[in-house]
């Protein structure tokens, strides 16, 4: 099948240099480059070797935007097998639950490469600053109670009005927790540390960090990106910090459902038995006075974070008193949302 020539035209646009080179990366699309963003040492009170991976450097703020970037390679897909005649009619359209970071990086995205909006569903208490921000991105916005009841992929479909479109949050065929981050998965373990903290939301960025860990640990084959310790790395805890509190300051990091993560006891359990990570690797939740803390160490120093993307060093904070002191912690700053005016 013959494309239009505007479908040329994006096709022609979308050049993803390598999937795996480091020699070649593939983000941020408009300057590529790995690491594509700093990893820099901090102070924090009691510990000797503290670093920072900021990610609020990415164009709208967060991590989120390497997903976005992810999903615009999945329309070039798409454009491909359209090319082949495999894919019929026009490219279907996204669905994403979102509380409005992933919602902001993917609609600027797409709307940069001329691709179909994406259509979220958010929670009725959504800050209505967020709402008007990605309706004028072009986001097509759909309403609805996000804690009544977890949402099967058929139901996000329905309630965004989009029977033939895909759903982002469900799909397991994006491959979510090996693909949306694995570069910056490599950027974080090639840092080789003790322990490293993670904020936890939809459990993506943890499932990543873990699986390339897996990856790595338990091969002679190591992926041209790695350039990490083993050794160490089959000994790093990975800290996921999360919240219960529907009130909290990281609002990112808080679901009353999560019914397509990976991540339960077993699953980190069998992760430890195995070798992939440190014993002590789980998710915690995370206390509204720590996270208060976190933002001033992170405001002292000049660190461009909001409350959800400094949970990480929350929870170093929480744990403290059964922290090494002269280990080497590595925090994930996943970054500080800039919302469109």
């Amino acid at each position: 099948m013959v494309l239009s020539r505007k479908e040329e035209q994006i096709l022609g646009s979308i050049v993803v240099a390598s999937e795996n080179n480091p020699e070649r990366p593939e983000f941020p699309p408009e300057n590529p480059k790995f690491p594509a963003t700093q990893t820099f040492k901090i102070e924090v009170p009691g510990f000797l070797d503290v670093w920072l991976k900021d990610e609020s450097v990415n164009p709208t703020g967060t991590h989120k935007d390497r997903m976005a970037w992810e999903m615009v390679v999945t329309y070039r897909g798409f454009l491909l097998a359209k090319k082949r005649g495999q894919l019929k009619g026009p490219l279907p359209q996204m669905s994403l639950i979102t509380s409005g970071s992933a919602a902001i990086a993917i609609q600027s995205r797409l709307r940069e490469y001329r691709l179909p909006n994406l259509k979220a569903l958010v929670d009725f208490n959504l800050d209505e600053k967020v709402s008007n921000a990605l309706q004028k991105l072009g986001c097509e916005i759909f309403e609805t109670d996000l804690g009544k009841k977890p949402l099967h992929w058929k139901e996000i479909l329905l309630l965004t009005q989009n029977p033939n479109g895909l759903d982002i949050t469900s799909n397991e065929a994006l491959d979510p927790t090996t693909r949306f981050y694995d570069w910056m998965s490599y950027e974080v373990i090639n840092n080789s540390p003790d322990y490293c903290f993670i904020p936890f939301g939809t459990g993506n960025l943890y499932e990543n960090i873990l699986n390339i860990n897996k990856k790595e640990v338990s091969t002679e084959n190591h992926d041209p990106r790695f350039k990490g310790n083993v050794q160490k790395l089959r000994n790093c805890n990975f800290l996921g910090a999360t919240t219960n509190n529907p009130k909290t300051k990281a609002d990112k990091l808080y679901s009353p459902h999560l019914p397509f993560v990976h991540y339960d006891e077993q699953w980190i359990r069998l992760y430890r038995s195995a070798g992939f990570c440190g014993p002590k690797s789980d998710v915690h939740i995370t206390k509204e006075k720590f996270i208060d803390k976190a933002l001033e160490i992170a405001e002292k120093q000049g660190i461009n974070c909001e409350a959800s993307g400094i949970a990480g060093l929350a929870l170093m904070l929480q744990i403290k008193d059964n922290l090494p002191k002269n280990k080497k912690m590595l925090i994930i700053n996943t970054g500080n949302t800039k919302i469109p005016k």
